[in-house]
């Protein structure tokens, strides 16, 4: 059973299905879009008590949690209580993606490479510090904000701004009762996922997101418009460092704090003039990278998974072809957006294309409507990044929408 609605859960549950090991698969509470991948049950990510009742009527063997806001509500820790087989870590672990300014305090306590900070709940302070800092810096909401609670400023009034609404505003309620300031980073950004149980760490293969809502990386930060994988321009020694001198001391860390982590540890990356250091800790599969990373794989997720639970460090193996996908959003996203509109040319899309819902239903005619901020994505594979791009790009033209937009230049760093 996958927990979760997006297009992160459509491409887990895809994999998963593909499993030698797996006669059902089951979503909650999934989306309309999903019904070719798994069985949909109508149950809420934070009703546990019914999730709990359901994997136990319905002999479900393996839990696998998508989104954070669960796992910090303690999901994984109620699935254990009952003895249910989760991956996904616990409260405890959780933290990590859920408070900013722990997962920079447990770095600066480690070692583990990361930028300047300062985190603050009171104004004045925070605004002392911006002043005696200057511009460009990043202001953060130190709790969840879906993606958007980070604003990397240009200028000291743009930060200041953004503090004020944080703080005073509560723009994102409890989440920005702290801000956490933090330098600003210059360098490629790659998404580094490791399946983690203790200390054992098995990195996957290497992303870039697209976070900024429009073409050359301008306008608000997302959840991500688009992804792709590998990262070509990133070499492999760089990568090895970023698992040795970060994920693999995160882990550890977490275990030394009576916090050991189990699910996927997600690394958001800088690679600067002196090396990765760390941006950000999710505690799940990244959203848009996991759709892009895991039609990759050639193992069997639910295998390695399986092994990893039981104490084993498997191997992983990965096939050679890129994938790019690009995220169709509804249009005013990631601000207030317009949803009901009807989506025409889903079934002309060719089969060699991967399509993961993430915000769509159903109208009364059957046809697929807009239902979220983003869509779905659409991705495919290529000998290159360009060859992949232009299949994605050439798909999307069959798909007609107003209510539609999609960033057209998803790849160009890798190009």
């Amino acid at each position: 059973m996958v927990i979760g609605r997006g297009g992160r859960e459509h491409a887990i549950c895809q994999k998963v299905k593909e499993s030698p090991l797996v006669s059902q698969v089951f979503v909650a509470p999934g989306n309309a879009g999903m019904a070719d991948a798994a069985a949909l049950v109508p149950i809420q990510e934070s009703d546990q008590t019914a999730l709990i009742h359901f994997a136990k009527t319905h002999n479900v063997d393996l839990i696998i949690i998508g989104p954070e806001a669960p796992l910090l509500e303690g999901l994984g820790d109620r699935f254990r209580e009952v003895d249910l087989r989760v991956f996904g870590p616990s409260k405890a672990a959780a933290v990590i993606e859920g408070s900013k300014s722990f997962a920079k305090d447990l770095m600066v306590k480690y070692g583990i490479p990361t930028g300047e900070y300062g985190v603050f709940s009171n104004y004045e302070d925070a605004k002392e510090y911006l002043y005696r800092k200057g511009a460009p810096i990043v202001v953060k909401a130190d709790g969840l904000a879906a993606g958007k609670g980070v604003v990397v400023a240009k200028t000291i009034l743009e930060a200041e701004e953004a503090i004020r609404e944080m703080l005073l505003e509560k723009k994102f309620g409890e989440a920005s009762a702290k801000v956490v300031l933090e330098e600003f980073l210059e360098g490629e950004e790659i998404s580094l996922m490791a399946l983690v149980h203790g200390e054992t760490v098995i990195p996957l293969e290497t992303a870039q997101d697209h976070k900024r809502a429009y073409e050359g990386d301008r306008g608000p930060n997302t959840g991500g418009m688009g992804a792709y994988s590998p990262v070509p321009h990133i070499n492999s020694e760089i990568v090895k460092e970023a698992i040795d001198s970060i994920l693999k001391p995160t882990a550890k860390a977490l275990v030394k704090e009576g916090r050991p982590f189990s699910g996927v540890l997600y690394g958001g990356l800088i690679i600067t003039e002196t090396g990765p250091k760390v941006i950000e800790f999710n505690a799940r599969f990244g959203d848009p990278e996991t759709q892009v990373v895991l039609p990759r794989m050639k193992s069997d997720l639910v295998e390695v998974i399986l092994r990893l639970l039981e104490g084993d460090t498997p191997e992983i193996v990965w096939e050679n072809e890129a994938i790019l996908g690009v995220v169709v959003a509804s249009k005013g996203y990631p601000n207030q957006c317009e949803t009901g509109a009807v989506l025409h040319g889903l079934a002309d899309l060719s089969p060699d294309v991967f399509v993961f819902h993430s915000g769509t239903a159903k109208n009364d005619e059957g046809q697929y409507i807009t239902h979220g901020g983003r869509v779905f994505l659409i991705a495919a594979k290529g000998n290159t990044i360009k060859e992949a791009q232009g299949t994605v790009y050439s798909e999307l033209e069959k798909v007609q929408c107003d209510g539609i937009f999609y960033r057209k230049d998803i790849g160009h760093r890798a190009l």
